[in-house]
């Protein structure tokens, strides 16, 4: 009796210890309780059509400043000498109209007056910046290099880059600085509090990773190529500091497995570095 007693205590054991066990490639999963993830797709409130003005289209002429409803002010920049002048046509929110970035923004478009180009930051100083919203138009001479599609400082809609013979390099389609096929799960049903993002193109993932906190803080990123993790992902405490680095390979379809490079505790103290703890057995 006390042997049957024995092998179940190991059994039950090595269950508990099993379930304990956390692979590398869990570190960066969500699971997904409530919402569900949703499409943007088919979930968007604001139209992919720079033109509609609350969802409806007006019958009479449209006011070629007004793009999702806000009227806005054209600028251009310039860049090059000669023949090689790139010129960029744009249109910018007024003052009174000015949005700073969204909390989980990672791209936005602001002219800056000072310098007088577009910068992509998310640092940005209201009197010194125009957010960029409405049609944008890159050219060299004639010819467009990149056209498409700002809101409120995001890539927004059909995006469209050629090469100076005029030949289609890309084309993508954003929703508020997102690739438009990403999937986007929520920690509320008022899809608020967002809690993480998979970049999908073309029906792959493809693009930057990241999940959140509750409170908006970053919890982790990373790199999707062809469907597969590639290079340095970041894990994140919910204090902002970085918790662990794990390194994929960097082409996809490399089968080398991921490993830890290193590892901080919550006050930001190194508690594991695979180059030293390499070095010290070696």
């Amino acid at each position: 009796m006390k042997r049957i007693l024995v092998i179940c205590a190991v059994i039950f054991t090595l269950q508990v210890s099993a379930q304990e066990v956390e692979t590398i490639d869990d570190l960066f999963k969500v699971n997904y309780e409530t919402p569900l993830t949703i499409d943007l797709e088919e979930n968007g409130q604001e139209s992919l059509d720079p033109a509609d003005d609350d969802g409806k289209k007006k019958e009479k002429k449209k006011n070629p400043k007004i793009y999702y409803g806000i009227k806005t002010k054209r600028g251009f920049a310039k860049q090059g000498f000669g023949e090689r002048t790139v010129v960029e046509l744009f249109f910018y929110l007024k003052d009174k109209d000015y949005v700073g970035p969204e909390p989980y923004a990672r791209d936005f478009y602001w002219y800056n007056f000072d310098k007088k180009k577009i910068v992509n930051s998310l640092r940005v100083k209201r009197k010194n910046a125009g957010v960029l919203h409405g049609h944008y138009q890159k050219l060299l001479g004639e010819q467009v290099l990149e056209e498409g599609y700002f809101y409120k400082g995001m890539k927004h809609g059909r995006w469209v880059r050629y090469n100076r013979h005029d030949i289609l390099q890309d084309k993508e389609i954003y929703w508020k600085g997102w690739p438009k096929e990403s999937l986007l799960s929520y920690y509320d049903f008022e899809r608020e509090k967002l809690r993480e993002v998979i970049p999908v193109h073309f029906g792959e993932k493809e693009g930057e990773y990241f999940a959140y906190y509750p409170d908006g803080g970053l919890a982790a990123v990373g790199h999707y190529k062809f469907d597969h993790k590639v290079g340095i992902w970041r894990e994140y405490y919910d204090n902002r500091r970085v918790k662990r680095e794990v390194k994929y390979p960097i082409e996809p379809f490399d089968d080398t497995p991921p490993i830890i490079i290193k590892e901080w505790d919550r006050k930001g103290n190194v508690i594991y570095d695979r180059k030293k703890f390499q070095a010290s057995i070696n």
